[in-house]
């Protein structure tokens, strides 16, 4: 009940556009909202009254998690591991961080500095690349559903940026553009959300 209470009398009373990152990466979802989450959220959001949350989680039946043991002691060594890590080789192209996902990511100034160098691919639907937060000059519009059988389409000369509202469905998308033997790519961290609120231009936004 604490737990409700809290993250709907404290988070949720937030701005709508202010970004929220968990502290776990989720299949890539690295970033989102308090309005995404006020309204999507499965566990907490939309009309889930306290009761149902109580309800939910109290009947989860969820096993003792199976890296606790381990996750635990590197938590008390301030997360770092056992032994040395390899990071990957900088690309180079762009100053991009690599996330604890296995992404490379490029913030919204980074990205402004190379546009003229990178393919933005937006991976939203069409109807959200028209309008609503609009999107990047020059960006590629192909949906996430579409981009496997698309590949093709891509250029393989440059780097590409993947794009999406917040970051999660982007992130995706570089994930499978680096399976498919694509070297060069970056997901925009934060999407459009965080683009737009870094100043960064737009083209068919809705005011």
């Amino acid at each position: 009940m604490s737990l409700y209470r809290s993250v709907h009398m404290q988070l949720f009373t937030l701005p709508a556009d202010c970004l929220v990152y968990p502290g776990h990466d989720y299949n890539g979802m690295g970033v989102s909202s308090v309005g995404e989450e006020r309204r999507f959220n499965p566990r907490l959001g939309g009309d889930v009254a306290e009761a149902d949350f109580a309800g939910f989680m109290q009947h989860l039946g969820l096993p003792h998690p199976k890296k606790m043991d381990l996750a635990v002691p590197a938590n008390l060594r301030c997360g770092r591991p056992e032994g040395d890590i390899e990071m990957p080789a900088d690309p180079g192209w762009a100053h991009l961080n690599f996330s604890i996902a296995g992404l490379w990511e490029i913030s919204p100034h980074a990205l402004a500095d190379v546009a003229a160098k990178v393919q933005v691919l937006d991976v939203r639907e069409p109807e959200e690349f028209a309008h609503g937060l609009g999107h990047i000059e020059g960006a590629m519009l192909v949906p996430l559903g579409h981009l496997e059988s698309r590949l093709v389409e891509l250029p393989r000369g440059k780097p590409i940026v993947t794009v999406c509202r917040s970051g999660a469905r982007s992130a995706r998308a570089a994930a499978m553009l680096g399976k498919a033997g694509f070297a060069e790519v970056a997901n925009l961290r934060g999407g459009m959300l965080r683009w737009r609120a870094e100043g960064g231009a737009v083209v068919g936004a809705r005011e």
